[in-house]
């Protein structure tokens, strides 16, 4: 066997052995093919069966025309495996094939195999193989699919029902906690008077609960929750003690100056009482401050989230009386009440959030029967805007100026203006409105022509002349005007006089249904004429009992519609043209505890003082001449009239560069202090231990002259004191003292009028 492989393998070596198949066939007569067998007949048996499976290869593709090289054949079946007879791949096959390349690419070709033997059988095949593939991986896919949807749908259901779980036990928890709050504040009333007469613990929680969006849209959130730290100032009353919950972690240096100044109450320094009072006071900052420094959190939302201050709380309030004096209301108020489980001295979250709106306050003061601007509230639309201003307009022709309000806002900061004197069609009213007169002009047949013309003007006028009050907080009418159509405001007239003084009257409505009066001022403005940044105190622009009858109306309709606690009514007073009588008109209602009421106490805490409403006279203890500082039990004290300047919120970026404790120092320097003996002065609030760029103000003097000149120099004084020529700073000093120059000049006028008038 050894001996006839050596012989085959030499003969491949030397000879070629070509024929031909066509069709698939091999002509077995044919003398190439007769010479190939008769070489190789040794091995023939192995050719035959790579033969037969060649012309099957060919006759399937139906290659018409195929030479075979008989070497390279017989080399393919050497190389096979005998034992195993396995058939060689087409492309083993192929090449032995001299013409390899051209039946190559027939046999390549799409579709070939099916013209060839058993072509239609094949494709018969090859097409149900492909159809129940089709409909196998179609179904495979389908069933995927579903597999996929009913996890997501039962995922979606469990999420859903565990949300509707979630949901109904908070809606249950906080309907218990409404349920809650409510049955504490009828033990509340009940027990007012003895509660406010005996000793007491106020909880202080200076938190503004706004919406998120204006939340995270307002900058040093925290200071501005912490402006009312002079609440701290109730513990003037010798049956109070206070725990004021902070919005940031203050330094030593603030706490100290509190510490300090809580001990002076009225001037008094004696011993046993100084340390009383130092006693009668804690702060406490939320851990929760911590964990969210950037999320502008509202107070009760942090104290909400801090266990280890409720404990505390609860640890101190424990055996004693005690009640909550929130800010602006929100959902979490009554968690933390119902935590601590103490009544809250306000109304529920929705009430307040319902009257304390723009809107909500114009709906007050119409159920009151108070004066208030002509305007329109609940304006949500460009379209309702536009025809609404149309209408007021046409209405009121003789109005300069109308204003813009969205519904939730502190203040007037979030206020536009548009000044009439722009419309181009206002001449022709007014000359329309002169023809016909004040009485035919009431007709709306009359009206009609301007309120077209008007409707027409209007886009264009607005979208040009329109100016936000405060450029700080919106940079164009467009960027305000999404925000007033997205949260709903009020279009109101602006007072048709040149002189206008506004005011702040803050009331208490009493759990047991008295109204105290606590705080009224005459409104200092800076840069933005409708935000107030001070006052003075007490008011001078109203007889007393004028402005006592109608916050007396006011509060009567806000008991109706269940509102206690602190309110604040913003009023105008100014000089009607027209009868040259003067007008009172009610134009804002905050249902909260007001910067400017907490200012106030630190006011009556440093003189010592009293608000007299029925004289709209600051009455404090005369300054005791010589040693005696001490009266009979049964004599009267004598009192003197006091006037105070109140700045709430100063700015001036330079201020950070300045340490308290040198401030200060500049301050003693510049004779700038509070004389406790005389009971006037200056005195400071200090917000904040890292910015330090706000901090408040107070001037008492003997008349109002006086504290606005006292008022004026100090800021004056620390301006030039932390300023240079080429550092400025931003500030809003320079337009309040601008301001105070132009009361100041009103007053002279005032003055010369009463000297010039002749007597009865």
């Amino acid at each position: 066997m050894v001996g006839m492989n050596r012989s085959i393998e030499a003969s491949v070596s030397t000879t070629r052995y070509p024929f031909t198949i066509i069709k698939g066939q091999i002509d077995l007569t044919a003398p190439d093919f007769q010479h190939f067998k008769l070489s190789f007949s040794l091995c023939w048996s192995n050719v035959v069966d790579t033969l037969e499976a060649l012309n099957k290869l060919l006759r399937d593709f139906a290659v018409p025309f195929a030479v075979v090289n008989g070497e390279r054949l017989v080399e393919l079946c050497l190389k096979s495996d005998y034992s195993r007879r396995k058939t060689p791949s087409a492309a083993a096959l192929l090449s032995v094939l001299e013409n390899q390349e051209e039946v190559s690419g027939l046999v390549s070709c799409p579709g070939q195999r099916y013209r060839g033997e058993s072509g239609t059988e094949a494709a018969a095949i090859r097409i149900q193989s492909c159809w129940r593939r089709y409909l196998a991986r179609t179904a495979y896919l389908c069933h995927c699919r579903r597999k996929w949807a009913v996890q997501v749908i039962s995922l979606a259901w469990v999420m859903h029902t565990e949300r509707c779980r979630v949901k109904r036990a908070l809606q249950a928890r906080r309907f218990n906690q409404l349920e809650n709050y409510r049955s504490r504040a009828q033990h509340l009333a009940a027990n007012w008077k003895h509660i406010r007469s005996s000793k007491r613990t106020i909880i202080h929680i200076p938190s503004l609960g706004f919406s998120q969006r204006q939340r995270l849209n307002t900058k040093r959130y925290d200071i501005l929750q912490n402006i009312q730290i002079s609440r701290l100032c109730d513990v003037r009353d010798d049956n109070v003690e206070v725990i004021y919950v902070c919005p940031m972690h203050l330094g030593e240096d603030i706490l100290e100056y509190y510490s300090s100044l809580l001990k002076c109450n009225g001037g008094d320094t004696k011993t046993s009482q100084a340390s009383s009072c130092s006693r009668r006071f804690i702060i406490l900052t939320p851990e929760a401050v911590d964990h969210f420094p950037t999320h502008n959190m509202c107070l009760f939302t942090l104290l909400k989230y801090s266990p280890c201050t409720l404990k505390r709380i609860r640890h101190l309030i424990q055996g004693k009386q005690a009640y909550i004096v929130g800010g602006v209301g929100h959902v979490d108020d009554l968690a933390v009440a119902d935590e601590l489980d103490v009544p809250i001295l306000g109304p529920e979250p929705a009430v307040s959030q319902l009257h304390g709106t723009k809107s909500g306050g114009r709906r007050m003061f119409s159920v009151a029967g108070v004066d208030i601007p002509p305007g329109q509230g609940d304006v949500y639309s460009l379209n309702q805007l536009h025809e609404t201003l149309a209408e007021l307009m046409t209405q009121n022709i003789r109005v300069q100026r109308w204003l813009f309000k969205v519904n939730v806002q502190r203040g007037g900061r979030d206020t536009a203006f548009c000044d009439v004197c722009h419309l181009s069609c206002y001449s022709w009213a007014l000359q329309r409105y002169h023809r016909y007169g004040p009485d035919l002009w009431s007709s709306k047949l009359i009206q009609e022509p301007v309120l077209l013309r008007y409707l027409d003007d209007l886009p264009e006028w607005l979208a040009r002349y329109a100016r936000p009050a405060k450029t700080s907080r919106f940079l164009s009418w467009s960027s305000f005007l999404k925000t007033f159509l997205r949260q709903g405001g009020v279009v109101e007239a602006y007072p048709p006089s040149e002189s206008i003084t506004h005011l702040t009257v803050d009331m208490l409505l009493e759990p047991g249904g008295e109204v105290t009066m606590l705080s009224c001022g005459d409104q200092l403005h800076g840069s933005c004429h409708l935000d107030a940044v001070g006052s003075t105190v007490p008011q001078t622009s109203v007889h007393p009992d004028t402005l006592h009858s109608l916050c007396m109306r006011v509060a009567q309709a806000c008991q109706q519609h269940f509102i206690v606690g602190y309110v604040s009514v913003g009023l105008a007073t100014f000089v009607d043209r027209s009868t040259m009588e003067q007008k009172v008109w009610a134009f804002d209602l905050d249902i909260a505890y007001s910067d400017h009421l907490a200012m106030t106490q630190m006011l009556l805490m440093m003189t010592g003082g009293k608000l007299n409403w029925h004289t709209g006279c600051l009455e404090v203890p005369a300054p005791v001449k010589g040693k005696c500082s001490e009266y009979p039990a049964a004599a009267t004290h004598p009192v003197v009239s006091r006037y105070a300047v109140i700045g709430i919120h100063l700015f001036h970026s330079n201020l950070s560069m300045l340490y308290h404790n040198v401030f200060f120092k500049i301050c003693k320097v510049h004779g700038i202090g509070f004389n406790k003996k005389q009971k006037q002065g200056t005195v400071f609030a200090l917000y904040d231990s890292s910015e330090r760029c706000s901090i408040g103000m107070i001037a008492v003097s003997e008349d109002l002259q006086g504290a606005l000149v006292t008022f004026a120099r100090n800021l004056s004084v620390i301006h030039q004191e932390i300023s240079s020529s080429k550092k400025q700073g931003e500030t809003n000093f320079k337009d309040l003292i601008r301001n105070i120059e132009d009361v100041l000049q009103m007053i002279i006028q005032n003055k010369n009028q009463l000297k010039d008038k002749p007597a009865d």
